[in-house]
């Protein structure tokens, strides 16, 4: 009888929730019409349906081979990783390398290097890589040590213990890291299409109706890209169901590596890998794209680079140029993940005090990752506009759901005896959550710091690059224009490099606050 006067009055709430959707619309209560309503939006979708079908195929044929490849790789180097541990410590730089760097600062590179579909293919698989990759590491490892003893006790040697009890135990986790990636695959894509100038895809199909100034068709467009998401989203989850027998849980692992908790030695050893084996991909990428036949006048060597960063054939040298559009971004950077992270404590706190609420948000901000952002900046444009509030609107949105999930899992994991003694002793559901839910998902808050930060960059540098005409994803757009493929490097170098480091500044921050509280960080 609870579940079912629950389940009524979150269908309740959705109801209301698009009866005001639909009123605001069609009385125009945001910004004259930018927000249409719901009936309008579909109205405009069924006009232009027979538009849909070759920029839905692209989209999808693109999205998809990107996913399988980027998993596959990804599972591949997870096996490794978890099967020889020098191999672990090689390869986790640039894991990290790869984690915090920002896709949209490849896309310029990508469509300058390869023709078709190639760019968008790439894009995809960098997009579904790393979380694949953590969740094959984590479901190979952790492991009951007893399981592998029987395994031992029989005479089975490590590929008896991989085949019946690694790969069994592993499936869960990966099947929730592919999850994880399947939206991301999509997004890639449309990043990819954003880049480029002509061609097949909802991405472009959207660039190009820009200029019509038709909220209902923009509205349609995201929906039609968010849906796509949803349905790679909803597929992998149905396999895990079929698998498994029941969904697999969020990993709040499946944005970290878990670097945090190594020593510091190993900290700084691991983050020369992540410099010195990126730079010699880089040669050698760069030695493959020349001997593929692309011209030597687009790409740049490392040392190339560096000499062009503070050369004098320039009216202003780049590392001025790069100086100052950073200058502009890091603040909204950092405004923009410290509102992210506080939305987000701010709902699992809320969904902690009242249950059928945290059952009204979870669905809601598993909609929100299904939605490819990149699709729906436009339509962020035309509700607030040009200006600081779409750069801090697009940056709260890519940060708040691994965060609120992350959290909402700490708070969930707090032991019932301890909120027993504050709920014996007279304490009010807040004071519990004030006392002890708090407290105690503070590594978890770290955790979402270090899983949110590279990603505020990205929310900020699409932002730039779309809608506000600053900092340095205005500079990346500027760059690509011109042709000038010196400044396109160096932007995208920076980016990265600043990434990275915001990473790392948090990983080193978590350390220090876990370790004065001697509390273990979140893997």
């Amino acid at each position: 009888m609870r579940d079912r006067r629950q389940r009524t009055t979150i269908a309740i709430g959705w109801l209301a929730l698009l009866l005001l959707w639909e009123v605001a619309g069609r009385l125009q209560w945001v910004a004259d019409g930018a927000l249409p309503s719901p009936s309008g939006v579909l109205r405009q979708l069924a006009e232009d349906w027979g538009d849909y079908p070759p920029h839905i195929w692209a989209t999808v044929r693109t999205s998809l081979i990107g996913f399988l490849v980027g998993n596959a790789v990804a599972v591949l180097c997870g096996f490794l990783m978890a099967s020889w541990r020098p191999v672990g410590r090689l390869l986790s730089g640039i894991n990290v390398t790869l984690f915090a760097m920002p896709p949209i600062a490849l896309t310029p590179i990508l469509v300058i290097a390869f023709d078709g579909d190639a760019p968008r293919i790439v894009l995809a698989a960098l997009a579904t890589y790393y979380p694949t990759m953590v969740a094959t590491v984590l479901g190979l490892t952790r492991i009951d040590s007893r399981l592998l003893d029987v395994v031992r006790l029989y005479g089975g040697g490590r590929w008896a213990a991989l085949r019946w009890v690694r790969l069994r135990h592993a499936l869960p986790t990966l099947l929730a890291g592919l999850r994880v990636a399947a939206p991301n695959a999509v997004l890639g894509s449309l990043l990819a299409e954003f880049g480029s100038g002509s061609g097949a895809g909802l991405g472009h199909y959207l660039i190009g109706s820009l200029g019509r100034g038709d909220p209902e068709r923009l509205w349609g467009i995201g929906l039609v890209a968010t849906a796509i998401s949803a349905l790679f989203y909803v597929a992998i989850l149905l396999v895990a169901r079929c698998w498994v027998g029941a969904q697999a849980p969020a990993q709040e692992s499946l944005g970290s590596q878990g670097d945090a908790a190594r020593g510091a030695g190993t900290q700084w050893l691991i983050t020369l890998v992540a410099v010195v084996l990126p730079l010699l991909a880089w040669w050698a990428a760069v030695w493959g794209l020349e001997q593929a036949g692309v011209s030597s006048f687009v790409l740049r060597t490392p040392a190339d680079l560096a000499a062009e960063l503070f050369s004098s054939t320039r009216p202003e040298s780049l590392a001025s140029i790069i100086g100052g559009a950073l200058l502009e971004t890091l603040p909204w950077c950092l405004a923009g993940m410290a509102l992210g992270l506080g939305f987000a404590l701010l709902l699992a706190i809320l969904g902690t005090l009242s249950p059928v609420l945290e059952r009204v948000l979870m669905p809601l901000s598993l909609l929100s990752q299904s939605m490819p952002l990149v699709a729906l900046t436009p339509l962020i444009v035309l509700i607030f506009g040009r200006d600081g509030a779409t750069i801090l609107a697009i940056t709260i949105s890519v940060t708040f759901f691994p965060a609120y999930v992350t959290l909402a899992q700490g708070m969930a994991l707090v032991p019932e005896a301890t909120q027993d003694c504050v709920r014996v002793l007279g304490g009010s559901r807040l004071k519990q959550v004030r006392l002890v839910s708090l407290p105690w998902s503070l590594p978890y808050l770290c955790a979402a710091a270090r899983l949110v930060a590279p990603r505020a960059f990205l929310g900020v540098m699409i932002a730039e690059w779309l809608a506000t005409g600053t900092g340095i994803g205005n500079l990346l757009n500027v760059a690509r224009g011109s042709l000038d493929y010196g400044l396109v490097w160096a932007v995208v170098v920076a980016a990265v490099l600043v990434s990275v480091l915001l990473y790392l500044m948090v990983t080193v921050i978590e350390q220090r606050v876990l370790k004065r509280f001697a509390m273990t960080p979140v893997q």
